[in-house]
């Protein structure tokens, strides 16, 4: 028996060891840096405004208002951009249903926008593998520039500046594709200076 103990004690004691170093000093330690070095990172990348969260850099949202810019859609269950369900469609390029899905999508987008004959960017109407990117390609913003200027009788030339103006490009200058996020570019349309302009347009066509 003394010997069967003899044997567990290292075993043990090494297993105490590591739960103790990866359960709660390096989970604190990590904790601890990133609070100190990078804290709106390590807190979710919250947009707020006038002292509200309204949302994350990160995770995107379901915009259907016409005034507004539609986001990439999302194929997460059980609603749109759920965090908790990250996941693509997981369907493949001839999957009939995908082809459904995205057909609809391209129906939908003419409807809104009847007038716009300009071809329709893919990331308007394909989920990304995440199925919560924040963000749209330049050209899919600057499509929905006609129906957004539209709706909120301002000049679409000061829409297409105010898309440019928020275009990130790569990351380190190499990584991934310039890029827009939805929710940043629909808070700087819903500013004040903006809905001044609005009003500036207003009183012109008036």
């Amino acid at each position: 028996m003394k010997t069967v103990l003899g044997q567990m004690r290292p075993a043990l004691a090494v297993f105490a060891a590591l739960t103790v170093l990866t359960g709660l000093v390096y989970p604190a330690a990590t904790t601890l840096i990133a609070q100190l070095l990078f804290p709106r990172q390590a807190n979710g990348s919250l947009i707020a405004r006038g002292g509200k969260v309204v949302g994350s850099e990160l995770i995107g949202q379901a915009f259907r208002d016409p005034r507004h810019f539609w986001s990439r859609p999302s194929a997460t269950a059980p609603f749109p951009y759920n965090a908790a369900s990250s996941s693509g469609s997981n369907l493949g390029p001839t999957n009939p249903a995908l082809l459904r899905a995205v057909a609809a999508r391209v129906a939908a987008l003419r409807a809104a926008d009847p007038g716009n004959a300009a071809p329709i960017p893919p990331d308007l109407v394909t989920a990304s593998g995440s199925g919560l990117d924040p963000d749209l390609s330049p050209a899919a913003a600057l499509y929905q520039v006609p129906r957004v200027a539209r709706a909120r009788g301002l000049p679409a030339e000061a829409l297409r500046a105010l898309v440019e103006e928020r275009v990130q490009g790569r990351g380190l200058g190499v990584f991934g594709e310039p890029r827009v996020n939805v929710l940043e570019l629909n808070l700087a349309l819903d500013a004040p200076m903006t809905r001044a302009l609005q009003r500036d347009a207003k009183a012109v066509t008036h």
